[in-house]
């Protein structure tokens, strides 16, 4: 599916976004402007007017002509207030006042809009009817900003309530600006052939747009074709907008030959609608209205073998296609817009890209058809016939979403008996009676409350009626009866009025609700406007001139796959089959994991587990066995054990695993568990895990994570090792696993992989059974998982009727490592329990219980009297009755209960800086920097390093492989999958020379990324991901940074998207073209590139200088090359070259190269601190706070003594440095060493301390 999508986007859809935006907005300059004050009197009208000088023409806002404003004859819920505009406009706001000096002002409205002064439609907001809050006096204004603007020419305000002590009274305004559209009307046989470039196929960014509007319910509105088949169609069916790609019969591809996705719903309204398709890169929309539908493309473009031919509102030569019973379009376009270009445009100048079938007009016509809404079940609408007539012939169409419903009454002239025609079961049936009897009840159609227009033609002459629905003779009945049926001098529709005696409209069913069109009566048309006039007939409770049906399933509601269906007035929700409960589908049905089945009383046995509750993903099948430890066991494809021969690594074997459940079910179950493993067993024979000639894996393994494994059973991921590497007792010492001793006897590396992230297992790989006597066996095991995260706390009590519970569900584990507030309390009238900031809950105290709870036994905390299921974890502050308990001097005496507690981490965790990991001590914490570029007791000290000329440090990703020339094709293929499609890189650099490269880093794909000075200073980031492509380059606007200053820079890449960081306050963001995914990065290097190359020229001129000067605190994602090359260099994958060496130069500037790194105080924890080391002991007393006290005191004294001599020093030394250094170097360059000199002497011994 995905493919096609692309090959119809790709060779379809070529303008960009921006031009979308412009089109579908309209004009989005300065569109405020005032619409209606200008307008003659004669663009103003309404439903009626209580005087002359009440009449429209005087409800222009803040004026006073006339009696100050419109007032209708009668103030009721009919009464309404047009503008015509004139023209098209686009309309942003509006505003209303009351009639001047007037107790005439209306409360609340509703606004509506129309093109052509009929068929309004009501503004919606969010789906749902908006009526605007109005005035609460005559003369103050109160303006709304509309959260999306209306284009129309026509605007009428329609009052819903109005001041109760007064009548309506209305001054308004319109803003806005013009609207200009280009627009093109089909008539239903006509289209519209648009010939167009092949050269502009290549862009990755392609967008068709335009409205449409039409009557009809079924229409093409494009369509594109090949010769073998093959085509693209647009088309509205059934009021719905259907997109459809079909490949041809030929074509010998295993992706699904047709796809269709459809939007919309109502789309035959005669009202303007949205279509936007865009496509860029591999993410597709589809959007009809508000709605989008979204893919994600990938693979090539193939299959799909399409002509260079566009056409609009029809197919000019069906055929070809198949599609001869297709309707054309019948309707109106507006703003066609394909590859940046008007379609409509180059229509109306005649252009040779364009030609045309049939009759086209450059304007959109209105028919002139009067809808009307009956709103309730007690709306009616009563229009006379003429009495005695021998024929009676009627005819109308309906919508509606209602099964039932009374469509049309009348009595029977010269007899007491009637007719009835009414919907039942989405049928339409004819109920014929005379007191005391039913001549007949007969029905046609079906399905007719599916929210499409259906026709009904019912005539009666004498004993003879017939019935046609939808002009379909299959559905039409025809019946002879016993009564006479003349013509009686009132129709009733939709229902009757309540007054008087109707026996003709008494039925068991409610009225009409929905909407009419197109009435007939004896064959001539009804005049609805003459209706709404009441000059004609009489209605109760409608809506004259719209139809105001909404889908209530769209979007649908209904969760988890549940079956949307609705009614005039609400949607339901039909869960069956879907594994979820409720009015939408919201609430599972099944367990989160086999431990909460144990909790409910079940054995061991197949389940369905709903691993992530209510959330998106469906139930799934899993076997339960519930021993002592509960274990969720899920199977896959393949848990034989499976020999393998001749496989190396041009033919490698690859086996891939398929498990009862997606890899999304299968990461909410283990990430909802707290632990999970699989076995993975691997038998061998002179067949290899490691190759050590050129340190290359010769098998790994894939989990849900996609990326490639080289540890295996009983190891972690931090070493390529198997369990006996780990426990050191491999076959042969110097292995680290069984397999690579070679031997030529069958031996195993066989265990559990328990790191969650990886699991399961989705691939194996084996490529080292091809030697003689070679051979390996794999058998791996099923998912296993078991324990749930505690996610809920428990108040349970008795007062002598038994127990009682109050329960507070968390939606987040509590078992992360992070303290949380409990509070239990019960009195006379309830309980609550109260955890952290979640609402409390409460409990009312049973009737017949006792007042105080009879409590003899001790207070046991942490566990209970029998030590069965004992609290593992800390508790602090406990509190009884407001009374503060001393749980650490009975920890003390307590076996098995320790005082102190491992929680500094949510206390103090804060002060590991730059990416450092708190870690928990037993009485207290330390920051791990093993990610962090920084190092210290707090990931505070700065990483730096002076580059001399020629000098390098190249950090290779591969950790402990290296590349020989014969392995580097495979060692491509191996690490392909290693994409990164993001990055953050931060560093500090200082230096005067220009170019200079600071870093560069390469794939083995010829992609590439590099940050360097230019000739004139200034820095530029240049990623090439694309190797067919010149870089992206993006140039800072910033003065010379080559001024030897420190400058702190940070780039982050997400995708496309760029940002750029310099000096903490400088931000910028650009946009990359060259691609998304940095594949198969190899190396990072810092100074000079050493390696053979493919970079632009500037990058290369960059390195060819290398680079001079300080580098600090480099950090590329969770890479830190510079901390590596200094303090791991031995065990990291680094090579150094040339002159490089550590410095402080980072730190310290100028006249702050005394200061030490800030240390931190706490007043709450004093006592004796290892200098350097992070909170060690936080128990105190008080002889220890009058130590801590002085202790201080001296040691500031100190400080101050040791700082000022070090000033002294310092500025003794940099004086002779900076003599010295004068007298061999250049000017700048000398002095900026001879300051890095100067610092890493005054900075030696420094250290962090800790108070």
């Amino acid at each position: 599916m995905d493919s096609v999508t692309e090959i119809f986007l790709k060779l379809l859809f070529l303008i960009s976004v921006r031009n979308w935006n412009m089109v579908v907005a309209g004009n989005k300059y300065n569109c405020d402007d005032q619409l209606v004050s200008g307008l003659p009197q004669s663009s103003f009208s309404s439903s009626s007017e209580l005087s002359s000088s009440h009449s429209p023409g005087f409800a222009r806002l803040n004026r006073r002509e006339g009696a100050g404003g419109w007032s209708p004859f009668v103030s009721n819920k009919y009464q309404w207030l047009q503008v015509d505009l004139g023209e098209r406009a686009e309309i942003t706001a509006v505003a209303t006042q009351g009639g001047y000096g007037s107790s005439d002002w209306v409360t609340s409205y509703l606004l509506m809009f129309s093109d052509s002064g009929r068929n309004w439609k009501q503004y919606r907001q969010e789906e749902s009817t908006w009526a605007f809050s109005g005035n609460t006096n005559a003369d103050s204004v109160v303006y709304y900003k509309l959260q999306h603007s209306i284009k129309a020419r026509f605007i009428r305000f329609v009052p819903l309530d109005w001041n109760p002590n007064g009548r309506i009274g209305m001054r308004i305004e319109a803003y806005g600006c013009m609207y200009r559209s280009e627009v093109v009307g089909f008539d239903g046989k006509s289209c519209l052939i648009y010939t167009f470039n092949q050269k502009l196929m290549s862009t990755l960014k392609d967008v068709i747009s335009l409205k449409f509007k039409t009557m009809q319910s079924d229409g093409i509105l494009l369509h594109r074709e090949g010769q073998n088949g093959d085509h693209i169609t647009l088309e509205l069916l059934k009021g719905k907008l259907s997109l459809l790609i079909n490949l041809g019969d030929d074509k010998t591809h295993s992706s699904n030959t047709q796809i269709n996705i459809t939007l919309g719903s109502l789309l035959d309204d005669q009202h303007w609608h949205s279509v936007l398709i865009e496509h860029f890169n591999n993410q597709v929309n589809f959007t009809v209205d508000k709605h989008t539908h979204h893919f994600h493309a990938k693979g090539e473009f193939n299959y799909l073998d399409l002509d260079y031919e566009l056409s609009f509102g029809g197919i000019p030569v069906p055929g070809k296609s198949g599609a001869l019973s297709r309707r054309n379009f019948h309707g109106c376009f507006e703003n066609i817009y394909y590859n940046g270009v008007s379609i409509i445009d180059l229509a109306r100048r005649h252009r040779s890209q364009i030609s045309f079938v049939g009759n086209i007009s450059f304007l959109c016509l209105e028919p002139q058809v009067i809808p009307v809404t009956f709103l309730s079940s007690r709306s009616y609408l009563a229009l006379p016939g003429t009495s005695g007539q021998e024929e009676v012939s009627i005819s109308f169409q309906f919508r509606t979403w209602n099964k039932e419903g009374l469509l049309l009454s009348s009595k029977v002239h010269r007899s007491s008996g009637g007719f009835l025609l009414y919907l039942s079961d989405g049928k339409v049936k004819i109920n014929l009676h005379k007191p005391g009897k039913t001549l007949s009840d007969i029905s046609a159609g079906a399905g007719l409350n599916n929210g499409q227009w259906h026709s009904v033609f019912f005539s009666a002459k004498r004993n003879r009626i017939s019935l046609i629905v939808d002009n379909d003779m299959t559905s039409s009945v025809h019946a002879s009866i016993s009564l006479q049926i003349y013509s009686a001098d009132t129709f009733y529709f939709g229902g009757c009025p309540n007054s008087g005696n109707n026996s003709e409209c008494k039925t068991s069913f409610g009225g009409f609700q929905g909407c009419m069109r197109l009435i007939s009566i004896g064959n001539k048309a009804v005049d609805m406007n003459s209706v709404q006039k009441n000059i004609f007939g009489n209605f109760s409770n409608l809506q004259i001139d719209l139809c105001g049906i909404i889908d209530r399933c769209l979007p649908n509601y209904c969760e988890h796959g549940g079956e949307c269906s609705q009614t005039w007035n609400s949607f339901y929700c039909n869960c069956t089959n879907t594994g979820y409960k409720g009015a939408t589908c919201h609430y599972p049905i099944y367990e989160q994991s086999c431990e909460a089945y144990k909790h409910r009383g079940n054995t061991s046995g197949f389940y369905n587990i709903d691993s992530d509750g209510s959330g998106p993903l469906g139930p799934f099948l899993v076997y339960c066995n519930m021993t002592d430890a509960t274990w969720t066991i899920i199977q896959h494809n393949n848990t034989n054990l499976t020999r393998v021969k001749s496989a190396n690594r041009e033919n490698p074997h690859t086996v891939f695993f398929k498990y009862s459940a997606s890899l999304d079910q299968l990461q909410a179950a283990i990430n909802h568990a707290e632990h999970c493993e699989q076995e993975l067993a691997y038998h061998c024979k002179k067949s290899r895990l490691l190759d050590k000639t050129d340190g290359l894996p010769l098998s790994w393994w894939i989990g849900r994570t996609n990326e490639t494994q080289t540890y295996w059973g009983g190891s972690s991921p931090t070493v390529q090792k198997c369990a006996c590497g780990i426990e050191g007792s491999c076959i042969e010492s110097q292995h680290y696993c069984n397999c690579d001793a070679d031997r030529n006897e069958w031996t195993n590396d066989t265990g559990f992989l328990s790191y969650k992230e990886h699991l399961p297992v989705t691939e194996i790989v084996i490529t080292d059974t091809d030697r003689p006597n070679s051979e390996a066996a794999y058998r791996l095991g099923p998912l296993l998982c078991r324990g749930d995260p505690p996610s809920e706390v428990i108040f349970s009590f008795d007062v002598g009727n038994g127990p009682s519970e109050v329960t507070v569900q968390s939606l987040t584990s509590l078992n992360d490592n992070q303290w949380h507030y409990v509070k239990a309390e019960r009195n006379i009238k309830d309980a609550s329990l109260q955890v952290d900031q979640l609402p409390q809950k409460f409990h009312a105290a049973p009737p017949d219980g006792h007042i105080r709870l009879q409590l003899n036994s001790q207070l046991f905390v942490g566990g209970t009297a029998s030590r069965q299921k004992g609290f593992l974890g800390c508790i602090r502050s406990l509190q009884l009755n407001g009374m503060a308990l001393d749980l650490e001097e009975r920890a003390k005496i307590t076996p098995g209960v320790e005082p102190g507690c491992p929680g500094h981490c949510s206390s103090y965790g804060n002060l590991c800086h730059n990416g450092g990991k708190c870690k928990e001590k037993y009485s207290g914490f330390s920051c791990d920097c093993s990610f962090s570029a920084y190092a210290g007791p707090f990931c505070k000290k700065e990483i730096s390093a002076y580059f001399g000329t020629g000098s390098s440090v190249i950090y290779n990703f591969q950790e402990y492989y290296t590349f020989t020339k014969n392995s580097s094709s495979h060692a491509s293929s191996f690490y392909a999958d290693m994409t990164l499609s993001r990055e953050t890189i931060t560093l500090a650099f200082r230096t005067t020379r220009t170019p200079s490269l600071l870093l560069y880093v390469s794939s083995f794909y010829k992609e590439y990324l590099s940050v360097i000075l230019t000739r004139n200073g200034s820095l530029q980031i240049r990623y090439k991901l694309d190797s067919h492509q010149d870089p992206d380059v993006f140039t800072t606007n910033f003065k010379s940074m080559a001024d030897g200053q420190l400058h702190h820079v940070k780039i982050d890449r997400e995708e496309e998207m760029l940002l750029v960081e310099v000096n903490q306050n400088e931000r910028m963001k650009f946009i990359l073209s060259s691609g998304t995914e940095f594949n198969a990065i190899k190396s990072l290097i810092l100074g000079k590139i050493l390696e053979n190359s493919d970079v632009d020229e500037e990058t290369m001129k960059a390195s060819s200088q290398g680079f001079i000067g300080c580098l600090s605190s480099v950090q590329f994602n969770h890479i830190a090359p510079l901390k590596s090359a200094l303090h791991h260099g031995s065990s990291a994958p680094i090579i150094v070259k040339g002159r490089f060496t550590e410095s402080s130069c980072g730190t310290l500037t100028g006249t702050d190269s005394t200061l030490s790194e800030t240390t931190h105080s706490f007043a709450d924890h004093s006592g004796p601190i290892d200098e350097g080391e992070p909170l060690n002991n936080a128990s105190r007393n008080d002889s220890a706070i009058i130590g801590g006290v002085i202790a201080v005191v001296i040691f500031i004294v100190l400080c101050i003594t040791a700082i000022a001599i070090r000033i002294y020093k310092k500025k003794s030394i940099y004086s002779k440095n900076e003599t010295k250094g004068s007298e061999n170097e250049d000017s700048a360059e000398s002095a900026l060493k001879s300051e890095l000199s100067t610092q890493n002497t005054a900075s030696e011994n420094q250290k962090e301390y800790f108070f």
